[in-house]
């Protein structure tokens, strides 16, 4: 069983892709490794559903967080020890010993290069296993709890670099005159009886390009670490929250519970309702992850999945219109909403591919029937506000909030803070006249 998040809303909430821009993965992206960067894209494609597997990865970045510390090794560095240690070799002593010395004949005849390109790679892999060892004593030395996190973690790496068959590490001596029987000797150790634990030590340090990197950004941005609890609980709180791909973004309270389980949101266009929806999910979805969130402070109730319904596309190969392609996804997501499954739905402007009578009763019929399902937390936005005055009436689950335009004469402001009630703004013909568009047309 995974977290649901489907395609739509990985693009609504621009959650994936190393080269999209402005993406979320983009912003976490500050790994140096190659093996550091596939692990960070496992993580952004699988949430997390337990809580206390959330708490736990939160738990690591908060303590490298409060380490600062640095990542000791850049991409070429590390990608030199996983090319050696990823390279073919023989299966015992005597058939390297033999391979080497062929290798070694064809470079003094025919300026064969390869047996010096293996010679290097035992070098590098050496002195960066070193490097390796000397790091993790220096996480040792800082740590300050008897058992701080991730520290299994690094008690298998330091075990594996203090095996006694590299006991001969720390004494090594980089020379271009190390012998053949020696460059065999140990070639065949690291490469072949050694592979699968340093295989271990490697995957590791993945995993620790990861958390370093992470927390630093958490550090940079001002990001928090968010609280995870069972699922049953049906709770949401985040102290101003933002959409963390956003310098300066504006943030606001968001308070979920199973008595108030649904927002109903209004304001102007250009007022921060689609902004403020897609940094509510954006920090839902980190937050399943374990990671750093865009928030002051922030606990949750896991949940099951996550749908949104923000820019959804016609399809006419298909022969969809706009407002059928809207009706399809708010079907996909009554249908995962009625088996009984803990979500959070995000829903942007329902039905403005239609006529605002119709809009209005659909509007009004679908937001009602899913405010019955308590168990899921909403937040649907409307142009229709007379929708809002109906539902304020007949449901008791429901926070009617709005994002207000100040108008400075002709000329509108937006506070992009929430604010309780419903909007009354009409500024749209206003905008029009600033614009200038019917003196152009005159």
């Amino acid at each position: 069983m995974s977290f649901i998040a489907d395609k739509q809303t990985l693009e609504d909430l621009n959650i994936l892709g190393k080269y999209k821009q402005h993406s979320v993965f983009n912003l976490f992206n500050k790994v140096k490794t190659v093996g550091g960067e596939k692990l960070l894209s496992e993580m952004f494609q699988s949430p997390l559903l337990n809580h206390e597997a959330i708490n736990r990865r939160s738990a690591i970045f908060q303590y490298f967080q409060s380490k600062q510390i640095t990542f000791p090794f850049s991409n070429e560095q590390f990608s030199r020890l996983e090319n050696y240690l990823g390279s073919s070799s023989a299966n015992n002593y005597l058939s390297t010993l033999l391979t080497l010395a062929q290798k070694k004949l064809l470079g003094a005849v025919i300026r064969d290069e390869e047996y010096q390109h293996i010679k290097t790679g035992l070098q590098q892999t050496i002195a960066i296993l070193n490097s390796c060892k000397i790091f993790i004593s220096q996480l040792e030395e800082t740590r300050e709890q008897q058992y701080p996190p991730f520290y299994d973690e690094l008690l298998t790496v330091k075990n594996i670099l203090n095996n006694p068959k590299l006991q001969w590490l720390a004494t090594w001596q980089s020379t271009r005159q190390t012998s053949l029987q020696k460059t065999a000797k140990y070639d065949h150790l690291l490469r072949h009886t050694m592979r699968a634990p340093l295989t271990i030590v490697m995957n590791i340090f993945h995993q620790l390009d990861v958390y370093i990197a992470v927390a630093g950004l958490a550090q940079e941005k001002g990001f928090s670490h968010a609280h995870a609890l069972p699922a049953g609980s049906n709770l949401f709180m985040a102290v101003e929250l933002s959409h963390p791909c956003i310098e300066k973004a504006v943030a606001n309270p968001v308070d979920f519970n199973q008595e108030s389980n649904m927002i109903f949101l209004t304001g102007a266009n250009m007022a921060g309702k689609s902004t403020f929806m897609k940094a509510f999910g954006i920090n839902v979805y980190l937050a399943h992850m374990g990671f750093p969130v865009a928030a002051k402070e922030m606990k949750f109730s896991v949940r099951e999945g996550l749908y949104s319904s923000i820019n959804v596309p016609d399809n006419l190969d298909m022969g969809y219109s706009h407002f059928y392609a809207e009706v399809l996804r708010v079907k996909k997501v009554a249908e995962a909403v009625s088996k009984e499954k803990s979500l959070v739905i995000i829903f942007d402007e329902l039905f403005k591919g239609t006529n605002v009578k119709d809009a209005y009763d659909a509007t009004l019929a679908v937001t009602a029937a899913f405010s019955e399902y308590r168990n899921c937390l909403f937040i649907i936005s409307t142009h229709i506000i007379e929708a809002g005055e109906v539902l304020q009436k007949e449901q008791d689950n429901i926070q009617l909030l709005y994002l207000p335009t100040i108008m400075n004469g002709t000329i509108p402001a937006y506070t992009y803070q929430l604010q309780p009630g419903i909007s009354s703004d009409r500024h749209g013909m206003m905008i029009i006249e600033n614009e200038g568009i019917l003196e152009l047309l005159k």
